[in-house]
């Protein structure tokens, strides 16, 4: 089915078997999200949240790409962080989601299109996929709770390595990691995720939805406040000289964010 509202057309969304697949797609633009994308994004979130037709939601990229993370330049029209952001709705409606969330990483995933994922319950990706947080490269700090959860994840060690170098994580690696639950290829991937979503969906809903609450609530950190002060800074650095300075240089070389 359809869902009962208007996203934008870089964003589809279809629930099917009670499986609420949601795609970006901006191959072009290797999935970068713009503040429309990320409207969306949450609009669809928050739907899925209250409708009874959904049991998981599955999200997805298009072409070979997860997400290249913000688009840059969209982003900076907008740099006042308030809460009524786009992408601060997205945050919320990502962590307010009581029902399974399962990422497929068909490609790149960079930026916010890797932390997003440390808020997934499970996180497949293809053979050829990367995870890079080069936060620090465009004059930014990290977002979405990477600054505690990639630790947590990954240990503090190779958390420090991601953040501060900013160097792309290949799949294998990030499988041996911790940071995602299997690698498949490109041929594999998709069935393996539709697998995984049927035997989600397939379990009693009430029990997923407390065991995913207890999950979360044996974090001992207050994930609200680290977000809180994450985008505190991270405002602070998108209007900072550096980050002007970094993305102007990307723009002058027509680079997506994750390259090198």
């Amino acid at each position: 089915m359809n869902l009962p509202l208007q996203l934008c057309q870089e964003v589809h969304a279809e629930c099917v078997r009670s499986v609420l697949k949601i795609q970006i797609n901006r191959p072009a633009q290797k999935n970068a999200l713009s503040l429309a994308m990320y409207q969306s994004l949450a609009d669809a979130l928050a739907w899925a949240q209250t409708a009874d037709e959904v049991r998981v939601v599955r999200i997805t990229g298009s072409g070979d790409s997860f997400t290249a993370g913000n688009d840059l330049a969209d982003f900076m029209s907008a740099p006042e962080l308030t809460q009524d952001h786009p992408a601060r709705q997205f945050m919320r409606a990502v962590m307010g989601l009581h029902k399974p969330l399962v990422a497929e990483v068909n490609g790149a995933a960079v930026g916010i299109g890797t932390t997003l994922l440390l808020h997934c319950d499970l996180v497949y990706a293809c053979e050829d996929a990367f995870f890079q947080l080069p936060f620090v490269k465009l004059g930014l700090c990290p977002e979405f709770g990477a600054s505690a959860l990639l630790a947590e994840r990954v240990g503090v060690a190779r958390a420090r390595e991601m953040l501060m170098l900013g160097e792309p994580i290949l799949a294998p690696d990030a499988h041996r990691f911790g940071l995602i639950n299997e690698v498949y290829s490109d041929e594999r991937l998709e069935g393996e995720v539709d697998w995984v979503c049927r035997e989600l969906v397939n379990r009693p809903p009430q029990a997923l939805a407390v065991t995913k609450h207890l999950l979360r609530a044996g974090d001992q950190i207050d994930l609200e406040a680290v977000i809180e002060a994450e985008l505190v800074e991270f405002a602070k650095c998108l209007n900072g000289d550096e980050c002007r300075a970094a993305v102007q240089k990307i723009m002058s070389g027509n680079k997506t964010p994750g390259n090198k």
